[in-house]
């Protein structure tokens, strides 16, 4: 990882965190403009982490070089992963919890969120941590690496609220991967709250709406 971000406070000390992993191909500024919409004047602060990834060829694109938490061979559940940039990465969420943690914010005070590739890289290593985290989030996302489930999980986040939420109309992420990724996880005896929007691969006003709720519940 970079070891760039943009961070955004909403007031004076925040108390807790939201470290948010953009999707393929953008930047730590993606989401920085809800903020405003997630957090009102006068409730709790709260400190918005919005890492960079590392600049990688991709193979879906066929090998051009941008933002990427890993390589995406393709977007099949039967396709190959890159394991190998799935767990640096999944290392470098881990020093970015620690980061929080040195500056005064407990792991169960930090939500883990993500949109699409991000929103993978939060579920595969959110319930992989050690620590209680407030909360792990995933937008329209998929599954990493699901034949690991259940043998890396880690008892500490089985309990922790999971927000999972998709749009109908995905042409990118297909619906059927996010609906695969809310199974596992529920059979795995995790408590999912699951969204679906008439939406393609965005964000829409209704999901920012429930996502705000969620969080002010959480944190």
């Amino acid at each position: 990882m970079s070891g760039e971000s943009v961070e955004i406070e909403t007031g004076r000390d925040p108390a807790a965190a939201v470290i948010w992993l953009h999707g393929l191909g953008a930047d730590g500024h993606d989401f920085e403009p809800i903020v405003p919409e997630l957090v009102r004047p006068g409730e709790r602060a709260l400190r918005f982490v919005f890492p960079h990834a590392p600049i990688r060829p991709v193979t879906l694109n066929s090998g051009y070089a941008m933002r990427a938490w890993y390589d995406i061979i393709a977007l099949d559940r039967r396709a190959p992963q890159d394991e190998s940039g799935i767990r640096a990465s999944q290392a470098a969420i881990t020093a970015l919890i620690r980061r929080e943690n040195a500056r005064g914010i407990p792991s169960e005070r930090i939500v883990l969120a993500g949109f699409s590739q991000g929103g993978a890289l939060a579920l595969f290593a959110g319930v992989r941590y050690p620590e209680t985290l407030a909360g792990i989030m995933g937008l329209s996302c998929y599954q990493l690496l699901g034949h690991s489930l259940a043998t890396e999980r880690l008892p500490a986040n089985q309990a922790t609220p999971i927000f999972l939420a998709h749009g109908l109309e995905d042409p990118v992420v297909a619906p059927v991967l996010g609906e695969e990724a809310r199974r596992q996880l529920a059979a795995a005896g995790y408590g999912v709250e699951w969204h679906a929007y008439s939406m393609p691969h965005a964000v829409c006003a209704q999901e920012v709406t429930d996502i705000a709720a969620w969080l002010h519940r959480v944190l």
